[in-house]
């Protein structure tokens, strides 16, 4: 998190920022940034079919933009321009994302003040370009209505042709993702391998291509050593702590052919394997974890993606996600060797696509 300093730098630098890149903006135009920063998409819920269309609708009108814009409102959401269906992403796949986006933000109202608060000091500062009074009243109906949601100004809609959809800022830092399986995702099922270290996202974003595209998700945490298995020798390999001869025997070809796969996951609780369970093949399968995309395996996979985390986010992650006991091990056996399969396979350079996984929790380039 940052601290409250950084926070109100952050917010005065998104509406400086948002000003200097529409020069044409009204008042209302602000309004409408500051509602969409504070309360998200909530009062536009709609069923992802219905969404869809109009996008789809939309985007038709946006074919000579083919320029790829995401524009961060905030900590929590960005405005995902629909010249993004231009490269690769689809209607449905955005559809889905905007309608999971749109939660009811329960603070939204204090947020709103809060950068209301901003915007005015800017103003009378001179680095908003609008008429103090003028904005206060133009606030003034905005906030005795209940802050509803606003429409652009004429101005701004004949200046520069808003098309976009807001959708939470998570997800919006994985739209590159999302538009490669759009790309390649069609009649031959295909497979996913996310990549990445301890605590950097990679089960979280495998939950939500599951909740998107309804896909089979395969954990490499299924796979790890029994410990009857944990010899010195097999430890000192690179990427020897998981199961690479199970894997490759019971779901492998299973990828491969593009059908069901039979395996039994590896149970850290009990440290033995359970039942067989079949893993039924979908239209797109995520392998998720260190070690999906280890060298002995072949290039199994149609696409790969490595998650990039800050060491410094990691570590806080791991303590606030394991507690202090547990993460001694972390930092002291398994990132060690993590990091050590990350270097001698070349990894960043092997994938095919390198994501930051640092999301909101930290402050870049001066946005929040």
């Amino acid at each position: 998190m940052i601290d409250q300093t950084q926070r109100a730098q952050a917010i005065r630098a998104l509406l400086i920022g948002h000003a200097a890149a529409y020069p044409h903006l009204q008042e209302k135009d602000v309004l409408k940034l500051i509602f969409q920063s504070a309360f998200g998409c909530e009062h536009l819920v709609q069923d992802a079919d219905s969404a869809c269309e109009r996008i789809r609708r939309e985007a038709e009108e946006t074919k000579e933009d083919r320029v790829w814009r995401i524009e961060r409102l905030g900590e929590a959401y960005s405005r995902v321009h629909l010249s993004c269906l231009h490269g690769g992403l689809s209607c449905r796949t955005l559809s889905r994302l905007f309608c999971l986006s749109a939660v009811k933000e329960e603070k939204g109202a204090e947020r709103a003040e809060e950068l209301l608060e901003a915007a005015q000091a800017l103003v009378e500062e001179g680095l908003l370009p609008f008429d103090a009074r003028r904005w206060r009243e133009e606030v003034d109906r905005w906030r005795a209505a209940g802050y509803p949601a606003l429409r652009h100004s004429e101005g701004f809609r004949a200046e520069y042709r808003p098309a976009y959809r807001v959708i939470a800022r998570r997800y919006a830092d994985y739209l590159p993702l999302f538009a490669e399986i759009d790309r390649r995702i069609g009649e031959k099922p295909i497979v996913i391998a996310l990549e990445g270290g301890s605590a950097s996202g990679k089960t979280t974003l495998a939950a939500l291509l599951q909740r998107v595209y309804d896909c089979r998700v395969i954990h490499m945490d299924d796979f790890f050593l029994r410990p009857a298995q944990r010899t010195p020798e097999r430890l000192s390999q690179v990427g020897g702590n998981l199961d690479r001869e199970r894997f490759a025997e019971e779901v492998l070809p299973a990828l491969i052919d593009r059908r069901d796969a039979w395996y039994r996951r590896f149970d850290c609780g009990t440290q033995t394997l359970s039942e067989v369970i079949c893993a039924p093949t979908r239209p797109l399968t995520v392998v998720e974890g260190v070690y999906s995309t280890h060298p002995a395996f072949g290039r199994y996979y149609d696409a790969s993606v490595f998650l990039d985390v800050d060491p410094a986010l990691q570590r806080k992650r791991i303590l606030a996600r394991n507690g202090p006991s547990l993460a001694k091990r972390f930092f002291g056996e398994w990132i060690p060797m993590e990091n050590r399969y990350f270097d001698q396979t070349d990894l960043k350079k092997r994938v095919d696509l390198v994501l930051d996984a640092s999301g909101g929790d930290t402050k870049r380039d001066g946005v929040i």
